[in-house]
């Protein structure tokens, strides 16, 4: 009984985490889960740090011991759109307007006994976020914004996963982990009525844009492994099925597949090292199959309409991501972490224009962080990350797709992005 109040304890918190846009860095995926994994560049796979082993390998869980764990990111993504080249009109810069953020996370882990522990941890995904202002674009109709609509123009899209999850010690050496993935995502379109007037451009253009919030909900499994080699080494692995989620019917005529808008399977592989007993060095190897998923993966030059099983998309290619960090316990109370993630663009330049939407463009990222053991059960993580700003440019869809006074002559796109992330946790062993 007591883990199940506990864990109905945490239900506000899973409230608000639900109600707040969760942005992200590798794609929308975020770049680690877990403020320890964020200092270290987002490395978890083969480590047992904290309660998040539901989003990074449930069989870490069982090392982890009973604990809590709460943290709250400051998240500033700096975006802007821009389109030079083009005919009278159709040239100009925009910045998104919204660049603050602030994300929680939640975990927490039972140790039912010494082999079998029993957790939830609370994350999401996000980065289709973006507020752009009408501006003074010209597309044959009047005043418009950057992609011929009225009004602002944006999306916000916020993926919440709620991760039960069991991990179970086979031998005194491995252990394997389960997580129930339980998914709610929420989004938003405005601004994009020329997708919806555009002639045959859409197979519902009454559910493209400006209707305001819809809801889906879903669910999948991750499953983990994590074997202690010996005193030094350590090795993990964990597989996340694709989560099948339930239409967007508010917006079927924009996403392919009528509405349809999964979570993408992912994959990682990890490996941890102590060289020296203070000492702690980790590599992550992450596979995100953003192909996977029609509405994101499909290329955004339209072969059929908005809304159709094989309609445009956002155009992403799968993406690989490799993590690296290192983590050095000065003393009994102060441990220290830097890390670096590379993850590869999964916009093409042929797939610019759909992508002023959701311009997820971030390779680099370097952080540092550090844990402040301030009483014996407690401690108090902090990470920062920086990610330089990284731009993609290819050629406007405008030109010669949409009926405009400078047909055929709409140039091309630049999307871009910076970011800095800061967060702070709260620690408790019980």
């Amino acid at each position: 009984m007591k883990f199940g109040k506990q864990f109905f304890a945490l239900t506000p918190l899973c409230a608000l985490l639900a109600s707040t846009p969760a942005l992200a860095t590798n794609g929308y995926f975020a770049h680690g889960y877990g403020m320890k994994a964020k200092g270290m560049g987002g490395v978890a796979t083969a480590m047992s740090q904290d309660a998040f082993g539901g989003a990074n390998n449930p069989a870490s869980m069982v090392w982890a011991g009973t604990r809590l764990d709460l943290g709250m990111d400051w998240f500033s993504p700096v975006r802007d759109a821009e389109r030079s080249g083009s005919g009278p009109g159709l040239n100009g810069k925009v910045d998104s307007g919204k660049e603050n953020f602030f994300v929680p996370e939640i975990g927490y882990n039972h140790m039912l006994n010494d082999t079998l522990s029993l957790g939830v941890t609370v994350y999401g995904n996000g980065g289709m976020n973006t507020t752009y202002p009408q501006g003074n674009y010209n597309c044959g109709g009047g005043a418009a914004n950057i992609l011929c609509g009225s009004g602002e123009l944006g999306v916000d899209l916020m993926q919440l996963i709620v991760a039960p999850t069991v991990a179970y010690k086979v031998t005194e050496q491995h252990s394997l982990g389960l997580s129930l993935l339980l998914g709610y995502q929420r989004f938003k379109a405005q601004g994009v009525q020329a997708f919806a007037n555009t002639p045959n451009f859409s197979s519902d253009p009454a559910n493209v844009t400006n209707n305001g919030y819809d809801s889906a909900t879903g669910a999948g499994v991750r499953i983990g492994y994590l074997g202690r080699i010996n005193d030094q080494i350590s090795i993990g692995a964990a597989y996340s099925s694709q989560v099948n989620m339930s239409r967007f019917d508010k917006y079927r005529g924009l996403f392919a597949e009528n509405g349809d808008f999964d979570i993408p399977a992912n994959y990682s592989l990890g490996i941890a090292f102590n060289p020296a007993p203070d000492w702690t060095v980790a590599a992550d190897y992450m596979r995100i199959e953003y192909s996977g998923v029609a509405s994101v993966g499909n290329p955004s030059m339209p072969v059929a309409q908005l809304g159709a099983a094989n309609g445009p998309g956002f155009g992403w290619k799968d993406i690989n991501v490799y993590k690296i960090g290192a983590a050095w316990r000065m003393n009994d109370t102060l441990t220290l972490r830097a890390g670096y993630n590379k993850g590869d663009n999964p916009i093409r330049s042929s797939d610019v224009t759909f992508n002023i939407l959701a311009p997820g463009v971030m390779t680099d990222h370097y952080s540092l962080g550090f844990t402040y053991a301030g009483c014996k059960d407690c401690e108090f993580t902090g990470a920062l990350t920086v990610a330089p700003r990284k731009t993609v440019s290819g050629g406007s869809l405008f030109n010669g797709l949409f009926p405009t006074d400078a047909a055929n002559q709409a140039g091309n796109e630049t999307i871009g992005m910076r970011q800095i992330i800061l967060g702070l946790a709260w620690g408790m062993k019980f």
